[in-house]
């Protein structure tokens, strides 16, 4: 995995590097493996992953069929590029 650092802005990096992370299953596999899970415990974990991922994969082609609504777009808030950045201001 690599996230390149743009004009020595740390930060920003280990934001993206966090999210990638995130995106990838890392720390949830991280937390899985801190302690010893019992092989009925995996069975049981797994499946009921399964069935999540099944119902989502229903879910979106019902949607796509027109037989449910699709979901509502999440407003993003807009970036005001002409107002300084915190970094510019010395803040």
């Amino acid at each position: 995995m690599q996230v390149l650092v743009r004009d020595n802005n740390i930060e920003q990096a280990l934001r993206v590097l966090k999210k990638k992370m995130q995106r990838e299953g890392v720390f949830r596999e991280m937390r899985q493996r801190k302690a010893y899970e019992k092989p009925s415990e995996r069975k049981n974990r797994e499946k009921g992953e399964a069935v999540r991922r099944a119902r989502k994969q229903q879910r979106k082609q019902m949607q796509r069929e027109g037989l449910l609504p699709m979901p509502k777009p999440k407003a993003r808030p807009v970036r005001d590029r002409t107002a300084p950045t915190p970094a510019a201001t010395g803040r």
